[in-house]
């Protein structure tokens, strides 16, 4: 069986290439799913996408109609996927239901870190052989306050380095961590953990009831000089209640590995094109945010678990067995 895997990037080409035994075999493109590349998939049975392709239901429908029978989400999030219409086809659809948490965790804080100690700016200097320090200070996060939103694998993971710090934890979620609280951290409303936090960091699914929790009365809430990050999904955001708060002058940094509208536009080069996304375009002028191209994620431990996690789904599939990572089964 030949399996077709969308969105693949440079690095993680051989490490899929070599991951599926025989009689498999995967090709790999580059290209992301949508409706103008889902044709390509005709006569596969098996495709395995990225977290930023499109499986709405126009393109669930054409890849059935090619053929396609399981897709195979090389990813924890699968808000990209209609699950109903997919159930409908009879398509099975898995994902990878969990990969290294440090690997993101450790990002969203060198995201944290960058801002605060205006690594960006400072590093933009000295290679113009500026070494003032004016406008680079920053602040002891020690004895500082950080609320994780989310205090799942990723959000302990995170938390253990806030703990390390020397941090005050406050901690928001449906249910509450024992490791986590075990650590210190004081499970509180979502309302006083943006009040009572300098640093606040995102680690949740993007759901119907998640979907824009940071909206504007939320940063409104929030101390003038707090650090705000996400690490997790764009949608948590409402990205242009944030660009209204940028511009008041609030906040001591943001940084974003995620964007909202980041389809289309995040694993792509796009240096040579108009950007016609006029809130991304203005929240990377901002001199304290700091975007990255979804890349917490992206390590060599991290993106191995992702493939083996994905060739061990396909696998099932071929066998007819059904694991924690299936979605949609077989029907």
């Amino acid at each position: 069986m030949e399996i077709l895997a969308f969105g693949v990037q440079a690095d993680e080409k051989p490490l899929i290439e070599r991951a599926f035994p025989a009689p498999h075999e995967v090709r790999c493109l580059d290209v992301f799913l949508n409706e103008d590349t889902a044709p390509i998939a005709a006569g596969h049975e098996v495709i395995s996408t990225s977290v930023n392709a499109d499986l709405g239901a126009p393109v669930l429908e054409a890849l059935a109609a090619g053929g396609t029978r399981m897709i195979a989400q090389r990813s924890t999030g699968f808000n990209n996927i209609d699950l109903d219409v997919a159930e409908r086809l009879g398509m099975t659809v898995a994902r990878v239901s969990y990969y290294s948490p440090h690997s993101v965790a450790e990002f969203a804080w060198t995201l944290a870190m960058a801002v605060n100690r205006r690594v960006v700016r400072a590093s933009t200097r000295t290679r113009d052989f500026d070494f003032r320090l004016d406008g680079l200070m920053g602040r002891d996060l020690h004895g500082r306050t950080v609320g994780v939103l989310g205090t799942g694998k990723i959000g302990e993971a995170f938390t253990r380095i806030a703990h390390g710090f020397g941090m005050r934890l406050l901690g928001w979620d449906i249910a509450e961590n024992p490791a986590c609280m075990e650590l210190g951290m004081t499970y509180v409303p979502k309302d006083r953990l943006l009040a009572d936090s300098d640093l606040v960091s995102l680690h949740l699914p993007l759901m119907r009831e998640t979907r824009h929790l940071i909206d504007a009365a939320a940063l409104k809430s929030m101390k003038d000089d707090a650090i705000l990050v996400n690490s997790s999904r764009g949608g948590l955001i409402d990205s242009a209640a944030l660009v209204a708060e940028l511009r008041e002058g609030r906040f001591t940094g943001v940084g974003l590995d995620v964007y909202e509208a980041e389809a289309g536009l995040f694993f792509l080069d796009k240096s040579l094109e108009a950007i016609s996304d006029d809130t991304l375009a203005r929240l990377v002028t901002f001199p304290n945010v700091l975007v990255t191209s979804h890349q917490a994620y992206y390590t060599e431990d991290a993106v191995g678990q992702i493939v083996e996690a994905t060739v061990r789904n396909v696998l099932d599939y071929s066998a007819g067995r059904r694991s924690e990572n299936v979605l949609v089964p077989r029907s």
